[in-house]
């Protein structure tokens, strides 16, 4: 839902970031500015300071900076949505309603009273595990290693051997049968008439990323079949769009997800240390799983089964993380079935040994490869290249391509050439082979990209330059303009920050209200925290200045020349007048005071 700037810079305003970090980093007052240990990443001595007067942070360590939403964006992984209506709630700011039709407004009230009944189930299940009833489930449990701590953390359950008793309980707090249906909590029996789905199993809630109860697992103690059985999708439960343990392993600082097959693999990698592991929901990996771990990470490591099933499962899911942009590694479990053995066997050291000993997801699925082909016989291994070339196409990009080929080639002991020229022959049979063109060399394009990068950076550098210091800004915006700045959101968050100078009040928190995608927002917020290399002398600052202009400037007019239309005499004039006032700021002198 779209919200206006203003309600946004009001729920902002009202949320003082010093309070608000306070509540996730312990800080101390050092002047005007209060300091702690950065949240997001690793370090001894306090680099993460936030400003009051600003109402923004930022850490000279990594990098990290901001504003409050920025801050629940990050910590949290909330979107710029959630960050919004978490604050507001904090705030009591009333968020206004959207506006739903009859329809919408019956399916969220549908979605409602089913979350409250799962809820309800999950408190009952757990009371049921207490219970002298709960006894044998306990043992289980406990039996298999887990504290009461993680017991108590996954709220882990018992449904009893009574194959209605959940049924009555609802019924006796006020809810119908048919919502209870809706739950998937219930079936019905020409027999038996209404029963539990889950009766005599240990219970395993499963929760949204928000740790609200969306469904159940349930299972045996024994051999009885099946092991596993799952709440039906509902209103509220969409398996191939959840994964058990997010809830948790969303607030871990690693920068990787460990993704497993079963409940107790999640619930034994956590007890040990390893909080950031999630499992999918008794189906395998969807694209829609993908999607929802690409907005917490950018690498995957599988610790399926050792066993066949698992390796396949491994194999299926490598591509599929790869079209999400998510680069994936296998971790071996052998000699162990799964991360719950092997903990309870190896230990925790021994598993954060096989985790940096991973192998690169493409790697292990052409290792996996070679066992269906005889490479011993010239035939069998020819046709394994010719596989592994196909598969290599799947690499759009040109340069992480190459990289896969030189690694290939290697692990191979092959030449990269003749690998190079069998994916080019089977781009060609596949009609995949682009138009020739002239090839840039591979120091052209490096050139370039460097070239991009540091006209980025230095931008990067004005705007912090002119938001940390008034009299910057004086300076640098008699040579520098908003247009000046190349990509959208530089050039809007310039545009910004200029306006706010006419108006006589910077405000660089608010800026970053305007960027609600949560892409856009990270992007404008770095640009306000560009870590500059250490200047000695105010001789060396007004120097970097100064280049820092002339690069900016000067890429500008280059910019607008290229696409300026040759009919635009007063565009061409103008430009020709720039260019002068730029070749006469190489002779003058900014000063910094």
């Amino acid at each position: 839902m779209y919200y206006p700037d203003e309600l946004i810079e009001e729920v902002r305003s009202r949320n003082d970031i010093v309070d608000v970090i306070s509540g996730y980093v312990r800080l101390q007052k050092k002047g005007s500015s209060y300091f702690g240990l950065c949240p997001f990443h690793n370090e001894k001595s306090p680099s993460f300071s936030v400003s009051r007067e600003k109402q923004m942070y930022y850490c000279f360590g990594c990098g990290a900076g901001g504003n409050v939403y920025t801050f629940l964006m990050e910590y949290e992984n909330f979107t710029f949505q959630e960050a919004l209506k978490y604050l507001a709630d904090r705030a009591g700011v009333k968020l206004p309603e959207p506006e739903y039709s009859r329809e919408a407004r019956e399916k969220a009230g549908r979605k409602a009273v089913i979350l409250e009944i799962n809820k309800k189930a999950a408190m009952y299940y757990y009371a049921q595990l207490k219970s002298p009833r709960g006894e044998k489930a306990y043992t289980y449990l406990t039996g298999r290693g887990l504290t009461d701590d993680t017991i108590k953390a996954f709220g882990l359950g018992y449904s009893s051997i009574y194959s209605d008793d959940l049924y009555r309980y609802l019924r006796n707090g006020g809810y119908s049968e048919d919502m209870i249906r809706q739950a998937g909590l219930i079936n019905t029996d020409e027999k038996k008439g209404v029963y539990d789905k889950f009766w005599n199993r240990v219970i395993f809630p499963i929760m949204d990323v928000n740790s609200r109860v969306i469904g159940f697992g349930g299972r045996v103690m024994g051999d009885a079949k099946p092991k596993y059985l799952n709440s039906p999708e509902t209103e509220v439960f969409d398996k191939s769009r959840n994964l058990y343990g997010l809830n948790r392993a969303r607030t871990s600082r690693k920068p990787y997800f460990l993704l497993c097959e079963g409940y107790m693999d999640v619930i034994s990698l956590h007890q040990a240390g390893f909080t950031n592991a999630v499992a999918s929901l008794g189906t395998a990996l969807t694209p829609g799983h993908a999607s929802l771990i690409r907005r917490y990470v950018k690498e995957v490591y599988l610790t399926y089964d050792s066993d066949e099933a698992g390796t396949r499962a491994a194999l299926r899911a490598v591509p599929i993380l790869r079209d999400a942009g998510i680069s994936a590694k296998v971790v071996r479990m052998d000699p162990y079935k799964d991360p719950d053995e092997f903990i309870k066997n190896l230990g925790a050291e021994e598993y954060e040994r096989r985790i940096r000993d991973a192998r690169n997801g493409f790697m292990f699925s052409l290792e996996m490869l070679e066992k269906d082909y005889d490479m011993n016989s010239p035939e069998g291994k020819t046709e394994f290249f010719k596989e592994a070339a196909r598969r290599l196409l799947e690499f759009e990009d040109e340069l992480e391509r190459g990289n896969y080929i030189e690694a290939v080639a290697s692990a191979h002991r092959v030449s990269r050439e003749s690998l190079e020229k069998l994916v080019a022959k089977s781009a060609v049979s596949a009609g995949m082979a682009r138009p020739v063109s002239r090839p840039r060399s591979s120091g052209d394009r490096e050139k370039g990209r460097q070239e991009e990068g540091g006209i980025l950076t230095s931008q990067k550098a004005l705007l912090t330059w002119m938001i940390e210091n008034d009299g910057l800004f004086e300076k640098i915006s008699r040579y520098i303009h908003p247009e000046d700045f190349t990509g959208e959101i530089y050039r809007e968050v310039a545009r910004l920050l200029y306006e706010q100078h006419e108006n006589g009040r910077v405000n660089p928190a608010q800026i970053l209200n305007h960027f609600t995608e949560e892409e856009e927002h990270r992007t404008a917020a770095s640009l306000f925290n560009t870590k500059f290399r250490e200047l000695r002398t105010k001789e060396e600052e007004e120097q970097a200045l100064k280049d820092t202009i002339l690069r900016v400037k000067s890429h500008s007019i280059n910019e607008r020349t290229m696409n300026l239309d040759p009919s635009d005499m007063a565009g061409l004039q103008r430009l020709m007048e720039e260019k002068r006032s730029l070749e006469s700021l190489r002779t003058l002198h900014i000063s910094i005071d």
